[in-house]
């Protein structure tokens, strides 16, 4: 659970008395579980309706405890269970009401460890087409285009990974800063190059009879995936030259 500030230096005492907020404290409170959001990403999340904090007349944002919190709910169904932002919206609108909303299923979902969950680690989890469009709050023609620059792609039966909502999510925000499907076919590229190399370390566990070795393929998969993303974002920030968080 988020904890709010009892208020710093410089913030105001109608803002302390208040519980309002600035958003560079917003920021810091957020970070102690989220240490990737900026306040690029918090603005972002207010542009699009997740959020609505007060203005004062010179127009500065005042965050309630209440906005950091579902700021905290926002950020935890993104990280947790891939949801779009237009899912998440309702959702939380709906539980606002005080309807019953359980939480859409359409995303990989992951244990308090962060790690998949057991029924996932034996099966895929499975979208279908139009579950994909709803979720990712886009068109035919949209996805049309984007299976066409291979950013994504239907399995054998017609239906998709549910790796397949995080994609079309990330490709639908990059849209709104102007970069198009053309321009994300390097980072396809990349990461095509970048998952060939994890297979080619593992595969040698992969191919042995042992089923305990197998299982240690699984695991040194999602340990170097994980490293190799670590590597890739590190290495994107030091070539745009901007300290990032």
């Amino acid at each position: 659970m988020l904890q709010t500030p009892s208020g710093g230096a410089g913030s105001g005492t109608a803002a302390r008395d208040s519980g309002l907020m600035s958003i560079g404290t917003v920021l810091n409170v957020l970070r102690d579980e989220f240490p990737e959001v900026t306040i690029s990403k918090i603005r972002f999340l207010e542009s699009e309706g997740l959020i609505e904090p007060q203005r004062t007349p010179s127009g500065y944002r005042k965050f309630s405890p209440r906005d950091v919190e579902r700021l905290g709910h926002v950020l935890r169904m993104q990280r947790d269970h891939y949801l779009p932002l237009k899912v998440i919206r309702e959702h939380l609108d709906a539980m606002e009401r005080g309807e019953a909303a359980p939480l859409p299923v359409v995303g990989r979902q992951r244990s308090g460890d962060g790690e998949p969950e057991e029924a996932e680690r034996s099966t895929v989890a499975r979208i279908g087409r139009d579950e994909l469009l709803a979720a990712a709050d886009v068109d035919e023609a949209e996805l049309r285009e984007w299976e066409s620059y291979g950013l994504l792609a239907p399995l054998a039966d017609g239906v998709y990974d549910a790796e397949a909502v995080t994609v079309a999510a990330l490709v639908a925000e990059l849209g709104r800063f102007g970069i198009e499907p053309r321009h994300l076919r390097v980072m396809k590229a990349a990461a095509e190059r970048e998952a060939g190399l994890v297979d080619q370390v593992v595969a040698p566990l992969k191919r042995h009879r042992n089923p305990q070795t197998r299982t240690l393929a699984e695991a040194r998969t999602r340990e170097l995936a994980a490293l190799t993303m670590k590597l890739h974002s590190a290495l994107v920030k030091a070539a745009l030259g901007v300290r990032l968080p």
